[in-house]
């Protein structure tokens, strides 16, 4: 079992800044994948930006260039960096991880998640 625990949501202007971390209890990053995802109000949850075992990283249309996913295996830690923040953006974001693929260089589809924290940005 996979425990993930996401922090550092809160409120925020357009155009702020905000980093989220999740703290895993993974011990071997390069044989999962881990993602951030979102899930805006009456809507469905969405794929925001997601790092592989072998380190390729990928992010939705959304948030690319103001979007920055980074992990810090010592620590256990995944970041997602987020810039230029706009109202859009609100939602709740998820932390995510699942057993990375490496013969077929896909994520297994059965994602693990956290309890999920709340990002809202004001106008």
């Amino acid at each position: 079992q996979v425990h993930l625990a996401e922090s550092g949501g809160g409120s925020v202007q357009s155009g702020g800044s905000l980093t989220l971390s999740c703290a895993t209890s993974i011990s071997t990053y390069s044989t999962n994948c881990l993602g951030w995802f979102r899930q805006a109000l009456g809507k469905e949850r969405e794929e925001v930006a997601t790092i592989r075992g072998d380190g390729r990283s990928t992010y939705a249309d959304s948030v690319e260039g103001r979007f920055t996913i980074s992990q810090d295996d010592a620590k256990k830690t995944l970041y997602l960096q987020m810039n230029s923040l706009k109202p859009e953006d609100t939602a709740i974001y998820y932390c995510a991880a699942t057993p990375y693929w490496s013969y077929s260089r896909i994520c297994s589809p059965s994602w693990n998640w956290g309890q999920g924290t709340q990002v809202t940005v004001s106008s």
